[in-house]
């Protein structure tokens, strides 16, 4: 991978956090979600798939989605679904979002919030598939973040405060992703598809700024397809292979 592999060996200090349940704070979870990794070309990655904005200082990002279901696979496989600031060009990533695995032949499905190198933390609310959710990371000012992440369908939500002074604001993301652990990206686990709605960056559509779509890949292998925007600001990415 482009960026060096996080082995983290703690959580960071405990999040100010302000919603309807709290994180679970247990031990981190085993695996990550990573900055972009870049294939041979910039919309090629072996990690990413969706949107990236670049071309400016980016201080917000949103979208909404509706979770999909995992199919069956021959073996554990893992796939995250997110909005976050930096990471496209940076090693630092502050990012939320949802997750489907499948371990040891059953779903686990899940929401999650990460300051990436941190360990993700993740909400002990219940995700079932086809819960509509809406997040968005904002960046007020010195690196002050409020990332929020509602399940509309369930009627919980989360705002979690976190400070992280080097961020770059580099980038703005919407991205379906293989995790990783400490050996490298995950086996990305068959979601089918998933579409996100409202996909804004700075308050704007994306389409209306500069913008990049990112195809997840192995080598010649298609991980995880993403379409062309649909009104400036919805797209799917659709699963291919393992």
């Amino acid at each position: 991978m482009k960026s060096p592999l996080r082995i983290a060996v703690a959580v960071l200090a405990p999040l100010a956090v302000i919603g309807l349940a709290t994180p679970a704070s247990a031990a981190p979870a085993a695996h990550i979600h990573k900055p972009l990794n870049h294939g041979l070309s910039h919309s090629t990655s072996g990690n990413w798939a969706g949107y990236a904005v670049t071309g400016g200082t980016f201080t917000s990002v949103s979208a909404s989605w509706v979770q999909p279901s995992v199919k069956a696979t021959s073996q554990d496989a893992y796939s995250s679904f997110w909005v976050g600031i930096d990471g496209d060009g940076s090693n630092s990533v502050e990012q939320l979002g949802t997750e489907v695995d499948y371990i040891n032949g059953r779903a686990e499905y899940y929401a999650w919030y990460e300051m990436y190198p941190a360990y993700p933390v993740n909400f002990s609310d219940t995700v079932s598939p086809g819960d509509h959710f809406t997040a968005s990371v904002t960046e007020a000012s010195g690196g002050k973040f409020t990332l929020k992440i509602s399940d509309d369908t369930r009627g919980w939500s989360h705002t979690v405060s976190k400070t992280y002074a080097q961020a770059a604001l580099a980038s703005a993301e919407i991205i379906a992703e293989a995790p990783s652990d400490s050996n490298g990206t995950l086996p990305l686990a068959n979601f089918g598809s998933v579409n996100f709605t409202n996909a804004t960056a700075n308050g704007k559509a994306i389409g209306s700024q500069s913008y990049d779509p990112i195809t997840q890949a192995s080598g010649s292998t298609t991980k995880d397809a993403v379409s062309g925007l649909t009104g400036g600001n919805a797209f799917t990415c659709t699963w291919k292979h393992v």
